[in-house]
């Protein structure tokens, strides 16, 4: 169902996505806000899904076992870099792609150090 006045409510900052409550928000291709009431899966997730699901929570779990200075970092390398996404964001595409020559190729041009010298036993994906 289409938001009456969705344009009014861009106008005023609302653009909600996904989840909202009970019901799940997109913008269309018509660039209107629909929305429908949120509706539980009807299958379980797919064992590529788990895994999938999974790798995500290893990133996250790794994300907060690093201490403050080290996460400072990563949102200091996004910034310096330009990156239009937070540190956490670069973490977990580094996690999940093993970006490490990318990491590295910043940490050699912003002089900030992300990665520990013992990155691959510590934190290995």
């Amino acid at each position: 169902m289409k938001l009456l006045g969705s344009s009014l409510y861009k106008m005023l900052g609302f653009r909600p996505t996904g989840d909202l409550g009970p019901f799940t928000f997109y913008t269309s291709q018509r660039n209107a806000i629909v929305f429908f009431p949120k509706a539980p899966p009807l299958n379980p997730p797919s064992y590529l899904q788990t895994v999938q699901r999974n790798r995500f929570r290893r990133a996250a779990k790794s994300w907060q076992a690093l201490p403050e200075l080290e996460q400072q970092n990563w949102e200091r390398i996004s910034q310096t870099a330009k990156l239009t996404i937070t540190g956490y964001n670069l973490f977990v595409w580094y996690f999940l792609r093993d970006g490490h020559q990318t990491i590295q190729a910043f940490q050699d041009r912003y002089g900030i150090q992300v990665l520990p010298l013992n990155w691959s036993v510590e934190y290995s994906p």
